[in-house]
């Protein structure tokens, strides 16, 4: 038994004083106030909260950060790696995450659910879906060794587009993850994704099986289609407007705005279309940002970090930062732990009894800054129960 005494946010209020008592994987009682069972492992905190959320990341395992190596990395390399970044993760207080699209990370949440490796716990899309041609579609390849060696299944037809979701099923997805456009991942413009037709099939398919629908768009079209289509998540939304976010709003849809992986400049060979990608960031910290808040979008974190040495995972605690330009510190930790974790469709992201102990205990109070949040600051983190130290107490 572990119990927990300290100011407390328990995923939607903060109780000044209060007391968190873990017996094996559950939180067994919350109180205000102090209250200490006989014979508990007691742990006093400045502050007290759920797990941290990134719900869209990418477990490639990688060193460069461009679409050939996503898509060349030897798997074995990326399995090595993406362990290692699943203990970082942990240790940075991140328990549940989302992968929208690697070779490995259906594994990785195989594994973890099994006790096998540390980490948070990962929900994993499989491969994602996307057109033949794509920007995720490695073109300095011949066509049969980039479709063998993707990340992705490539659909080109409302028909196909079922049969991929069928084949992500069969590996083990609990997301779908759909390109309803291309982005500038191959340093050139923005091209086409899925059509709207595409898109209907694939969402139909993921919910007969239960499966809610990821779907990264850029600009209005895209996420006009994403939303007609009926996905549950909008990815990035570069080129939101009031007409999208209204109906966004109406149909309950997440907005993850990943605005941690725009901080960090990105390749673009193309002159034109290095000065379009610099204008629609700038609209999406300014106006986008301005827009789904100003309509009260469901907001979760979510970095887009991919295991590379530019956007390595562990730092993941930016998103959170970038989001306090727009929302109060309070509304920050939402939308990282209790909002997030609706987003993913876990029961997850709240102190609540009977809910899995996943549970972070920092330094300083986030409250007050949001960069308290950074892996330094973590001392320890109960996940399913089990304690661990954070960075604030570990070095690798």
């Amino acid at each position: 038994m572990i119990t927990l005494v300290g100011k407390i946010f328990n995923g939607e209020r903060i109780i000044e004083q209060g007391t968190v008592i873990v017996e094996n994987n559950k939180i067994e009682r919350i109180v205000e106030g102090i209250e200490i069972p006989q014979g508990s492992k007691v742990i006093h905190g400045n502050f007290i909260m759920p797990g941290l959320v990134d719900s869209h990341l990418h477990f490639f395992g990688v060193e460069e950060d461009n679409v050939l190596s996503w898509n060349i990395v030897n798997e074995i390399d990326a399995a090595i790696r993406s362990t290692r970044d699943m203990e970082r993760l942990l240790r940075s207080g991140f328990t549940l995450v989302r992968d929208l699209g690697s070779k490995v990370a259906v594994r990785l949440d195989y594994l973890q659910r099994r006790g096998e490796i540390l980490g948070p716990t990962v929900i994993a899309s499989g491969y994602s879906l996307a057109i033949t041609g794509g920007n995720d579609d490695p073109k300095d390849l011949p066509i049969d060794i980039a479709q063998r060696l993707s990340y992705s299944f490539y659909c080109d037809s409302p028909y196909e587009c079922r049969k991929v979701v069928r084949m992500a099923v069969r590996q083990g997805a609990r997301v779908i993850k759909v390109y309803a456009s291309g982005a500038f991942s191959q340093g050139g413009k923005i091209l086409p994704g899925l059509a709207l037709d595409e898109l209907k099939a694939i969402v139909d398919e993921s919910h007969r099986f239960n499966l809610k629908v990821a779907s990264h768009a850029y600009g209005k079209d895209a996420i006009m289609n994403s939303i007609l289509a009926g996905v549950d998540t909008i990815e990035h939304g570069l080129g939101l407007d009031d007409e999208t976010a209204s109906m966004i709003k109406e149909r309950g849809i997440c907005y993850i705005p990943t605005l941690a992986t725009y901080e960090i400049p990105f390749e673009v060979r193309d002159p034109e279309a290095k000065v379009f990608r610099e204008e629609l960031v700038k609209r999406h910290f300014r106006e986008d940002m301005s827009i789904a808040v100003s309509h009260k979008l469901k907001i979760a974190t979510g970095t887009d970090y991919v295991g590379s040495k530019r956007r390595s995972h562990g730092q993941n605690y930016r998103e959170a930062v970038l989001l306090s330009k727009y929302m109060s510190n309070l509304e920050v930790l939402r939308a990282s732990t209790s909002i997030a974790s609706e987003c993913l469709d876990v029961k997850a992201g709240y102190i609540r009894e009977g809910y899995s102990a996943d549970l972070i205990v920092l330094k300083d109070d986030p409250t007050k800054d949001i960069e308290n949040l950074k892996p330094t600051n973590v001392l320890y983190v109960i996940k399913d129960g089990r304690l661990y130290t954070g960075y604030g107490l570990y070095q690798e």
